[in-house]
């Protein structure tokens, strides 16, 4: 009865790593190609795309608090910035995408890098929260650790089967 109880939770461990990788596969692509457009875009549709997108809130409600924040953090935006957040877009995501694509390709020392990878990002975004209180940053990291979790199970399980096809 243990055994039955085993296999079936390996089975829900292995199925929320593999959604797990596929969530972290949209979400680090669409962080790769925003910081690609931000690269691309020049400052100035920037500044035209905030005016478009928080005219209207403005214009109907002119205490809005998101598009008055909108607003300010564009007009702060200049291009030393903008290449700032394209770079680093474009480096966060796309590492995380060859992460993800490593441990679906099942390499097995991509298990302990994506596991060092994810600990540097977390440290990242809990040093970022403590001075922001954002708390995007800490759902990210708690998603973070959920995963490092994931990984380090999938990584037993792959190197038991390893060692078992071995032997």
């Amino acid at each position: 009865m243990k055994t039955l109880a085993r296999i079936g939770l390996a089975r829900i461990l292995h199925w929320l790593f593999e959604m797990s990788l596929a969530i972290k596969a949209v979400l680090t692509s669409a962080e790769a190609l925003t910081g690609l457009g931000l690269l691309l875009t020049p400052n100035p549709l920037v500044a035209r795309l905030r005016y478009f997108i928080t005219h209207y809130e403005i214009a109907e409600n002119s205490t809005d608090t998101m598009a008055q924040w909108t607003q300010t953090a564009i007009s702060q935006f200049p291009l030393s910035t903008q290449n700032f957040y394209a770079y680093y877009l474009m480096f966060h995501g796309g590492l995380k995408v060859l992460m993800v694509v490593m441990l679906w390709l099942r390499v097995l020392w991509a298990y302990p890098a994506a596991m060092v990878v994810l600990s540097g990002f977390v440290s990242y975004q809990l040093y970022e929260f403590h001075h922001t209180g954002s708390p995007m940053l800490l759902l990210l990291a708690f998603f973070d650790l959920f995963m490092i979790g994931l990984i380090w199970q999938e990584y037993k399980a792959l190197k038991a089967r390893i060692a078992q096809a071995a032997a």
